[in-house]
């Protein structure tokens, strides 16, 4: 059982960066791939990145690509999502999640409640 909370979003200029964190709890974390997703009013849940369980590989989606990065840190069951140049079409729910490595939201069986990033122009 893994158990998520999101902090960190909030009101940025486009241009600018944030830095949102996910503190997990559960003895799993550490064997446990993570990822972000997000959602914009009336619009699906999209993958933004993942990130295996040890770290070392990450996969992020072609509309963040060099912007955002993805990371975890299993000694305080943390992850975060650095992003950076940040575009009013970014604005959305962010989520993190726990499962599987993989872009799909089928493959996540534990998601945090989110938190909100608007970035205005």
């Amino acid at each position: 059982q893994v158990q998520l909370v999101e902090s960190g979003g909030g009101l940025v200029q486009a241009g600018g960066s944030l830095r949102l964190s996910c503190a997990a709890s559960g003895r799993t974390f550490s064997s446990i791939a993570m990822g972000w997703f997000r959602q914009a009013p009336g619009k699906e849940r999209e993958f933004v990145a993942a990130i295996s369980w040890s770290g070392i590989t990450t996969y992020s989606a072609d509309s963040v690509k060099g912007r955002f990065t993805i990371s975890r840190d299993n000694a305080k069951n943390m992850m975060y999502l650095q992003m950076n140049s940040l575009t009013p079409e970014d604005t959305a729910v962010y989520y993190c999640a726990a499962g599987s490595f993989s872009s799909r939201s089928s493959g996540y069986g534990y998601w945090g409640q989110g938190t909100q990033v608007t970035v205005s122009s």
